[in-house]
């Protein structure tokens, strides 16, 4: 089974670090159609009160406005790669292996195996790694 591995446009921003902080986030897309698949949120330690939403797809122009309303950005800074296809063991460290080999420096990652599936996000600092990330995953997960 092949590997879907694509560019992503990750949305970003800052929340409330109060019961519903990222639930009313979360309702805005929802409100305008949104069917997000991936969600990472945290508290900003150097900002009390504060936390920050990491979340795609973002789709159309309703969507999008609807993120925008509720204060999330997409940032030229973060170029992301979305990697899904079928679990197995190593499938990780494979895929950073091969990143690594390439010289390219990761800015982050997130993953997560459910049942058979794997999906994973990586971060990268500029468009350039993010093509050749591509370009590397795409051989080594052939």
């Amino acid at each position: 089974m092949a590997y879907s591995i694509k560019k992503v446009d990750v949305w970003a921003g800052e929340i409330a670090d109060r019961p519903g902080g990222l639930a009313s986030t979360l309702a805005a897309i929802q409100g305008a159609g949104g069917n997000i698949e991936f969600v990472v949120a945290r508290r900003s330690p150097d900002k009390p009160g504060t936390g920050v939403v990491f979340l795609t797809p973002i789709k159309g122009s309703k969507q999008k406005a609807a993120a925008q309303q509720a204060g999330l950005g997409t940032s030229e800074g973060l170029h992301s790669v979305r990697v899904e296809g079928p679990d197995r063991a190593g499938l990780g460290a494979k895929m950073t292996d091969a990143l690594s080999a390439a010289g390219i420096n990761l800015r982050g990652i997130s993953a997560a195996a459910l049942g058979r599936r794997a999906v994973s996000y990586f971060a990268f600092d500029s468009a350039a790694d993010a093509d050749n990330a591509i370009r590397i995953l795409k051989k080594a997960l052939k």
